[in-house]
């Protein structure tokens, strides 16, 4: 991840040196585990803790000349302890052992800040939502005006799915939460199950049910899609208020800040770049999603085909997302809303908007529906093209006074006619 969009504390969750320190935690673990089950020494890992000091420079100073990052991990943390403590350093372990486990922790800890922003995120909304209960605005299909609704329900259908993202991302937090000290084919041969579930226990994971000599990678694979569709949902929102905050519609803003620059040569100019942002970044979170579907099938107990794209896509997806979750939380509660402009852009349509009531209207008089549809249809199309108000229109049309007083057409044209059930929407949440 690029420092521009790395913030912490997940900036630091990934360093050399955090993950390094990873891998120390789970081999004291596993020899912890043995010391409890009266396989090595009572003390033994503690007596290690404390003699180890751990510097990258030297571990990859090794690596230079292994070739392999574990075992030059392995030979830096060895080279200053006695015999009688190195010997149960990595005993009965294989690499992946370490770095899978390692990197069980770096990914549940991602996600709990992750799914900390999304909480944040929810309430944002929510408040948005409550605030704007009655606030009349347009509904807009196909970008087009549709029928008048609340703007606090348009913020409830962000709010529930939101809501929905949140619970995958505490379920992909309990996949990613596996870990594994099952052995070089993941038979158990060196270290017994037992030793297993008493290390991965004492750091806060469960083991896989049923592992190679890696971690499967649908449990990856599960936390990067969920990723996707959190970004998804952030970028729904987002495109919402892009939209909402073009000159033409001007009913939403970003905030903007003091100082803030929306153009390098137009001084008048204030963006959505935030919101843009947002998008671009879910578009990324999709091809992480896509990458960790194709590390799922590898080579009998294992290959590395996974690994080197792993090293790129986990801790940039994990960064992203928190980074997406955290501003979106922010764009949220901060945004600007203009309920001015709403109601300026309910009467741009010049009344045509309440087609359907009137059709309803004159169904409900005893009017055939083709017929009352084509009728109204016509007369709507006919006010929009000939630039008159529809309610004048068809006040002047007997097909209409015939059937509906005045009143009843008052009542066609009155907007809070669509906010009738909006308590029972409400009740949902």
């Amino acid at each position: 991840m690029i420092e521009r969009y790395a913030l912490s504390p997940l900036r630091e969750l990934w360093t050399e040196e955090a993950q390094y320190q990873r891998w120390l935690t789970v081999e004291l673990a596993a020899i912890s585990a043995r010391e409890e089950l009266g396989e090595a020494p009572r003390g033994t890992a503690e007596a290690i803790r404390s003699r180890v000091v751990l510097s990258v420079e030297a571990i990859l100073e090794r690596e230079k000349v292994s070739d392999h990052d574990v075992v030059a991990f392995i030979e830096t943390v060895t080279d200053g302890l006695p015999p009688e403590l190195a010997r149960w350093f990595h005993t009965g372990l294989t690499s992946s052992d370490i770095v899978d486990t390692a990197l069980a922790l770096a990914l549940a800890q991602s996600m709990r800040h992750i799914i900390a922003e999304a909480d944040n995120f929810v309430e944002a909304l929510r408040t948005l939502a409550f605030s704007h209960r009655t606030t009349i605005t347009m509904g807009r299909t196909h970008g087009i005006h549709a029928e008048p609704t609340s703007f606090g329900a348009k913020m409830l259908g962000h709010l529930a799915e939101a809501e929905r993202s949140a619970t995958r991302l505490h379920g992909a937090l309990m996949e990613v939460s596996h870990g594994k000290m099952s052995g070089s084919v993941g038979n158990y041969a060196n270290l017994s199950p037992q030793v297993e579930e008493r290390a991965l226990t004492s750091i806060g994971l469960m083991a896989s049910k049923c592992s190679t000599q890696v971690v499967p990678r649908d449990h990856h694979a599960t936390m990067l899609n969920v990723l996707a569709m959190h970004g998804a949902c952030i970028e729904r929102f987002a495109v919402e208020v892009r939209h909402l905050q073009r000159t033409e519609v001007a009913e939403a803003q970003e905030a903007f800040r003091k100082g803030q620059k929306g153009s390098s040569s137009m001084p008048h100019k204030k963006n959505p770049i935030l919101c843009e942002r947002l998008c671009g970044m879910a578009r990324l979170l999709r091809s992480h999603a896509s990458a960790g579907m194709e590390n799922i099938a590898l080579w009998h107990e294992r290959d590395i085909s996974h690994s080197s794209i792993e090293r790129i896509i986990l801790p940039d997806a994990t960064m992203t997302a928190f980074y997406m979750g955290k501003k979106a939380a922010e764009l949220a509660a901060g945004l600007i809303v203009r309920q001015e402009r709403m109601l300026e852009n309910v009467g741009l349509t010049r009344n045509v908007i309440f087609s359907q009531r009137l059709m309803i209207a004159l169904i409900e008089k005893g009017m055939e529906r083709l017929k009352a549809y084509e009728f109204v249809q016509a007369e709507a199309l006919a006010a929009w093209n000939g630039g008159e108000d529809f309610r004048v229109r068809i006040c002047k049309l007997d097909a209409v006074t015939s059937r509906l007083s005045e009143g009843e057409i008052a009542d066609v044209f009155d907007p809070s006619y669509y906010l009738r059930n909006i308590d029972a929407l409400y009740a949902r949440f």
